[in-house]
């Protein structure tokens, strides 16, 4: 079996352990170990404590360069912190603290729904009927410290996994023993999601609720390792009814996400409880439960139901996470700023040029030295290294290497996915739908928050607002007029080439114009711009990196997302540019009436046209609740 060429950490961290181990081939797995979180001031202790445990062969510690990490938390950014126990941290931090050079940090059912295609089948055990077909999507459930949730879909000749949280979705009671333990649960807690009862607390909770419903006043307190022993090993009645209670509500939840997910693949459960009930589980009111669902029943008695039996699952799916990663890395180094640079290359001077191909080369070393430094590698002036950056969109060499250092952490990459002329129309409307929520995460990355602030100063102190855009991207012009009117803003929208210059002749100081543009090479909206700027206008351009536009603009926007123009239908670069819009109006409603922020509404009207309740007339169509408020609260 071929061996890496240094050892790669992996880790499996829950609410209560931190599991380790180190894989020195593909799914050769060594020197494993499991820590108590409570025994570690953070993650970052964790860690450095099996570090310093480990035995080498060769006498030596060996470096190792890269890592991932299954937590039981939801990763969105850069900073984790774990729901079901204190610790957090920053990615990058850690990745620099422990000298690694990549460091994917996951959600740990993320990373056991990667480890699905991976088993055997010794390494599962199926419950009940039904039988899989295959390719096709996959659900996945587990009750630990959580309740995890997630699934796999089908893509070419991989996988996507879906980092989700469904385990926090309201419990419902099926008759009226669990309508009492929902009662007995609402004494304490406001919300009783399925992770309440479906977890290891949960067994606690339904002890407790089913002691007080069965009247036993002298029920001994028990944690979840002894209710299930005393079930298993001593019949104990209260436990066994308890244990009965959790498989039936598991059963139903499973049948839940089988039919939210269309799960023909089978549903698969994991977790640190399931597996150790043994021959329980096969006999339990599981099974039963999964397939009582009324006109349903058929439909999901055909889907197989399995437990994992593999030990070491999550660190399979978190090597196979990994293993993608730098495979894209490898085939893409570094970051999507160094995707930009590639494509910029033509456009660059010859000493930009000498700055671009010094950053290709070593990405970390340019990420490590001082500028003058960078400047001495490449041969170029201090000052040239700053023009270089912000050629990219950057405000300086700080910036640059901010985001020079989000792409070289390693988190999982955004994936496109084609579409197929044989694709359903269900399957053609989640790669759609697919692909522009990728295209929004690589935007979202390219943010500048002093440009962001710096456009939206323009706006807020200019006597007129002119927006100016061709072809497809016409209706967002009209779409950011429409916005901007009715903050009671002077402005207008241009689409049409004559107009174009005829409105850019009568701009004046004071006066902002906004050039939209996919490519921003058209020679008419550049026109526009040096009209503009001759008159004294400011220009704010929402366009791509390294393009004409953007190098003319004030201040320029970067969205980079290369559409396919056989099909001349910009879709999702069009949304895009729609998005850049919106952050510019929510963060002008912001500046111009902070108290007003809470009228904020989704759609500035209702079924007949008029103003919606609530809405305000100082910022339409956003919501602050919004995932767009949220991605422009990102990038301040």
């Amino acid at each position: 079996m071929p061996r890496f060429d240094s050892p790669r950490l992996l880790a499996d961290i829950g609410g209560t352990y931190a599991r380790f181990a180190l894989e020195v081939g593909p799914g050769e797995f060594t020197q494993m170990a499991s820590l108590r979180c409570a025994d570690h001031a953070d993650f970052h202790a964790a860690v450095r404590a099996y570090l310093q445990g480990l035995s080498w062969q060769d006498g030596g510690a060996q470096q190792i360069a890269h890592a991932a990490i299954a937590i039981a938390n939801p990763v969105e950014g850069d900073r984790v912190r774990m729901t079901n126990y204190h610790w957090q941290f920053s990615i990058d931090e850690m990745r620099q603290r422990l000298s690694l050079d990549t460091l994917v940090v996951v959600n740990d059912f993320t990373a056991l729904a990667m480890a699905l295609p991976r088993l055997a089948e010794v390494d599962v055990h199926q419950v009940g009927g039904g039988q899989a077909r295959r390719p096709s999507v996959i659900g996945l459930l587990g009750a630990g410290t959580g309740l995890g949730v997630s699934g796999l879909i089908p893509a070419g000749e991989g996988w996507i996994a879906l980092g989700t949280e469904g385990g926090h979705v309201n419990f419902g009671p099926r008759d009226e023993r669990e309508m009492d333990i929902l009662k007995f649960a609402w004494r304490t807690l406001d919300h009783v999601s399925y992770e309440r009862l479906i977890s290891g607390p949960g067994l606690e909770l339904i002890y407790k609720a089913l002691a007080d419903r069965n009247g036993v006043t002298d029920a001994e307190p028990l944690l979840a390792p002894a209710i299930t022993q005393r079930a298993l090993e001593q019949g104990d009645k209260l436990c066994l009814e308890t244990l009965e209670v959790f498989c039936g509500l598991l059963g139903t939840a499973a049948a839940n996400l089988a039919v939210t997910l269309g799960s023909l693949g089978g549903i698969y459960i994991g977790g640190g409880i399931v597996p150790r009930l043994g021959e329980y589980f096969d006999r339990s009111p599981f099974r039963e439960r999964f397939e009582d669902k009324g006109r349903f029943r058929e439909y999901v008695s055909a889907i197989p139901t399995f437990v994992i039996t593999a030990e070491h699952a999550t660190f399979k799916g978190a090597s196979a996470i990994l293993e993608n990663q730098l495979r894209n890395l490898q085939a893409s180094p570094g970051s999507a700023i160094l995707g930009q640079i590639r494509r910029a290359r033509s456009e660059l001077s010859p000493a930009e040029l000498r700055v671009a191909d010094l950053v290709l080369a070593q990405p970390r070393s340019v990420l490590n030295d001082p500028i003058a430094e960078i400047a001495r590698a490449a041969g170029v002036s201090q000052p040239t290294v700053i023009r270089f950056c912000r050629s990219l969109g950057c405000e300086g060499l700080s910036d640059f290497k901010l985001r020079l250092a989000s792409g070289l952490t390693g988190t999982v990459p955004v994936t496109h996915t084609q579409v197929n002329t044989n694709d359903s129309m269900l399957e053609l409307g989640a790669k759609v739908l697919g692909n522009t929520a990728s295209a929004i995460l690589q935007v979202r990355s390219h943010l500048n928050r002093d440009t962001i602030d710096r456009a939206i100063d323009m706006l807020l102190s200019a006597h007129r607002i002119e927006f100016f855009a061709l072809g497809h991207y016409g209706v967002v012009a009209q779409d950011a007029q429409f916005k901007f009117l009715r903050f009671g803003m002077p402005c207008g929208a241009y689409t049409d080439p004559r107009l174009q210059l005829l409105a850019a002749d009568v701009l004046r100081e004071g006066d902002v114009a906004v050039v939209i543009s996919s490519g921003g090479r058209l020679p008419e909206l550049l026109s526009v711009v040096e009209k503009a700027q001759e008159r004294g206008a400011k220009v704010v351009a929402i366009t791509a990196s390294q393009s004409p536009l953007a190098k003319k603009a004030d201040a320029t926007l970067i969205v980079d997302h290369i559409e396919d123009i056989a099909t001349h239908l910009p879709m999702v670069s069009r949304i895009l540019h729609l998005l850049v819009i919106d952050i510019l109006a929510v963060g002008v409603a912001m500046r111009r009436s902070p108290d007003s922020i809470a009228a904020l509404t989704v759609g500035g009207e209702d079924d007949e046209g008029k103003p919606g309740r609530g809405a305000s007339t100082a910022a339409p169509g956003v919501s602050m609740a919004s995932p767009l408020a949220r991605l422009t609260s990102h990038s301040r």
